[in-house]
């Protein structure tokens, strides 16, 4: 883009990106801290204070919407309509549905804060909110949609530069995900129950469950990789060809390996194996797109040193190229037979959500903020150092403390005397993972830390003013 023709910022149309992008930060700390919240309640119970909306069990979906939905969702949001607009050179195809996009997905987010704590939840994965609520997501997501593919039918370049498609692909299969897996016969305002019912139910629920990862938490944010670290790096992708061939292979692929969830299930055997193989495929394409990301710093190396920025986009890679091979790794059979149901799900579920999604949403955050706020930079750039190694210590300290616990539980379940009885009753295995999960709060807190400093650094940044022309992008 570098060479496309300069356009009249007035025509881009920035206000609905800077709501996005400032509640992405403020919805953030929020899932974050009530991250840490249940996290310090499995270390000390008694934290839960014997009330039930404020146990575990209905704090966990509220975290885990708060934390995918609220602040991964905000963060898509304000890239993909920067992104769209930037290399499309258009304004935003109707303002005001995109105005109803931001308020109405508040409104989605601020249901599940007062539904999920009162414990109305249709119990899936992922997919809690109720059927009234899930009617609201649908018509918002049709409307983003319509904005952002509204704004590529108008754009004013004739080629549509590779973020879009992964952005594309992310909304129309979400959409997809959603309507079908929600589908629910309502008994009353706040109860439904699921259209399908036994291994169909479950097979529905985790063909959506994991596409929610592969499109959700990850095309979304791969579309965002191809935008930022170009941008930061100030170099062009390093294979335009491969980025078409990750993109393709990506979505091909995904879509087939829900299935891996649910080993030794009532699941037929041929299904859980197709989901097996598909996931070990899923490897070429995700190392891949992470080498290209990577590798678009060739010559560019010595910025890791001085940009705080880079190393959040670079590091983010780096996450996600572990938790690429890990999650294809867990999906083999004799591996799933140990991990499953243990914490080392829990640890790679986080190498994903905070190594990768989290980290190349901040460093996207705060590449958009000096832009949206025309300021010259960030407030501060040590403030960002700071935070860099705050979410990367946090996050490291995190996953290995799950790791270790949930290879501890996974030999503790499995252990047998030589008469073929357990070793170990289950309540042993909870006090060997102690340990581990003060660990894994005490990580949660070192993140959300980096979380409130990024705050005060945005804060500052859209309160000074220092007005700046805005760069090429």
């Amino acid at each position: 883009m570098s060479h496309a023709p300069s356009v009249d910022e007035s025509t881009y149309n920035m206000q609905v990106v800077r709501q996005f992008a400032v509640m992405t930060v403020v919805w953030g700390i929020i899932g974050m801290s009530l991250g840490v919240l249940i996290a310090a309640q499995l270390a000390w119970p008694v934290l839960n204070f014997d009330t039930p909306w404020f146990s575990f069990g209905r704090l966990r979906p509220l975290h885990t919407n708060a934390v995918i939905f609220a602040f991964g969702g905000s963060a898509l949001m304000a890239t993909s309509l920067y992104v769209v607009q930037r290399t499309c050179q258009t304004g935003l195809f109707m303002p005001n549905l995109a105005k109803f996009v931001f308020w109405g997905w508040q409104a989605v987010i601020v249901s599940a804060v007062i539904t999920l704590p009162m414990g109305y939840t249709s119990t899936k994965e992922y997919a809690e909110l109720e059927w009234p609520i899930d009617i609201l997501i649908a018509i918002v997501w049709l409307s983003y949609a319509a904005v952002f593919f509204g704004t590529i039918v108008k754009r004013k370049t004739s080629h549509i530069y590779v973020a879009n498609w992964f952005y594309g692909a992310f909304i129309i299969t979400i959409a997809l995900l959603h309507i079908v897996n929600s589908m629910a016969v309502p008994v009353s305002m706040f109860k439904s129950y699921s259209m399908y019912s036994g291994a169909m139910d479950a097979m529905i629920q985790w063909w959506y469950g994991h596409n929610a990862v592969g499109f959700f938490l990850t095309a979304g944010f791969l579309g965002m990789m191809y935008y930022f670290v170009p941008i930061q790096a100030g170099r062009p992708v390093y294979s335009y060809r491969l980025s078409i061939v990750h993109f393709w292979a990506l979505i091909s692929i995904y879509m087939w390996a829900g299935a891996h969830h649910l080993h030794y299930s009532a699941l037929p055997d041929w299904t859980q194996s197709l989901g097996m193989a598909f996931s070990l495929i899923l490897i070429a394409p995700s190392w891949g797109g992470m080498l290209n990301g990577v590798l678009t710093l060739s010559g560019a190396w010595d910025k890791l040193r001085s940009d705080p920025i880079i190393r959040f986009l670079i590091v983010s890679l780096s996450f996600y190229a572990m938790a690429t091979f890990e999650g294809p790794m867990m999906s083999i059979k004799t591996v799933n037979a140990l991990s499953h149901n243990t914490d080392w799900t829990i640890g790679h579920v986080h190498s994903g959500a905070l190594g990768w999604v989290a980290m190349i949403s901040i460093g996207a955050i705060y590449v958009l903020i000096p832009r949206l706020f025309e300021r010259q930079a960030m407030y501060s750039t040590s403030l960002i150092n700071v935070h860099f190694w705050l979410a990367t210590i946090g996050t490291v300290f995190y996953i290995v403390s799950m790791w270790i616990s949930g290879i501890t539980q996974g030999l503790m379940w499995r252990a047998v005397n030589s008469d073929g009885t357990l070793t170990y009753s289950f309540i042993e295995s909870v006090v060997a993972s102690m340990p581990m999960y003060v660990g894994r709060f005490i990580g949660g807190a070192i993140f959300l830390t980096g979380m409130f400093v990024m705050a005060y650094n945005v804060y500052m940044t859209i309160k000074r003013e220092q007005p700046r022309d805005l760069p090429a992008a």
